[in-house]
């Protein structure tokens, strides 16, 4: 089992930066890729950004050169900072792993989510 703990989302203005951060505790060495996704109100929840344990990143169109995904694979955690950020950000944001077994997904955890909001 894994566990995923956030923090870092709330209120800011339109061109501002916020920086989340996941934290995971539990089986983690089954665990790879790790990121993050979010979800606005009505809307399905989307990928924002992914890292590898190799430090292989990928993004979301609406995100890149924005916002910048990184992990700190001593403290087990991953970090989404994000810049020059649009009303249109404004969502709740997940962190996720996916469990790897025999080099397939076979399951997916989830943290309890972070809102964050960006007033124009």
């Amino acid at each position: 089992q894994v566990q995923l703990v956030e923090s870092g989302g709330g209120l800011v203005q339109a061109g501002g930066s916020l920086r989340l951060s996941c934290a995971a505790s539990g089986s983690i060495f089954s665990i790879n890729p790790m990121g993050w996704y979010r979800q606005a109100p009505g809307k399905q929840r989307d990928m924002v950004a992914i890292i590898t344990s190799g430090g292989t990143t990928n993004y979301a169109n609406s995100v890149k050169g924005r916002f910048t995904i990184s992990r700190d694979n001593a403290k087990n955690t991953v970090y989404l900072q994000m810049n020059s950020l649009k009303p249109e950000d404004t969502a709740v944001y997940y962190c996720n792993a996916k469990r790897l077994r025999g080099g397939v997904v076979d399951y997916e955890y989830w943290g309890q989510g972070t809102q964050v909001t960006v007033s124009s």
